[in-house]
Parts: C-alpha cells; structure tokens; sequence
C-alpha cells in the first residue's frame, strides 16, 4: 500500500504543480482574476494532499487498512473537489455547464476532512507508539 500511496501521492502533485503553471500563464488572458484564484484554490488543495499522502504513507501511527481508507478518500476527494472547481473557474471555455455539478465539491471536501479524521483518530488510538 505505501508504494501505490507514494505513486498516487507523486501523481497528484506533479499534476498539481502543472496546473498551477498552467492556471497562472495559460488561463491568465482567458479567464477573470477571480476564476483564476478560485483555480488556484483547487491547485492548493490538490497539493496539500499530495503532501498529506506522503505523511500517511510514512507514518507508522496508521494501520494499513486505516492507510487504504485514508487513500481513496483523498484520490475521491481531490477529483471531486478539485477538479470540480478547476471546472467551475474556466466554465466559460467549455461547452459543458461545470455548475450543473458544483454540488461534489462539498461532497469532495467532505471526504478530505474525513480522511484528516481518520488520521486524527488512528494517531489518538495509538498515542503510545511514535507518529513519525
């Protein structure tokens, strides 16, 4: 489970660093200040989370089915939140009406601060043993 979370946790930031190139110069003309700093919030979160699954997967505080939850959590998580409001910032450039679904983005945001619980309370069940 720590390699996949690892390869997950790369895959989302790189992703995360590449949109944010590309939000900053290649939206800058298409899109309103306020939809590129909307875009920039997706691109924040996204890479919060990378950083977060690499904790996760290091953390020995964590069992690994608590790992395996905590990890769709995040990857569902990071789609519908993020990549909703990646949609909902350049709605306008698209054929698609993003605000038909703007509901999973709290759906999306749910699940992230779930996975954070999860985390929360395997550290507290285990406070005997090391976090790190």
């Amino acid at each position: 489970m720590t390699r996949k979370i690892l390869i997950a946790a790369s895959l989302i930031g790189l992703i995360s660093i590449i949109l944010g190139a590309f939000g900053a110069h290649g939206l800058k003309q298409l899109i309103s200040a306020e939809a590129i700093q909307t875009f920039e919030t997706g691109v924040k979160y996204q890479m919060y989370h990378a950083l977060f699954l690499l904790f996760v997967a290091h953390t020995h505080s964590i069992s690994e089915k608590t790992k395996r939850i905590i990890f769709y959590l995040v990857i569902i998580g990071v789609i519908f939140f993020s990549g909703s409001i990646y949609g909902l910032a350049t709605n306008n450039l698209s054929g698609f009406n993003f605000k038909t679904i703007g509901f999973i983005t709290p759906i999306g945001g749910l699940l992230l601060i779930l996975a954070w619980v999860f985390v929360l309370v395997s550290v507290l069940k285990n406070s005997q043993k090391n976090v790190i």
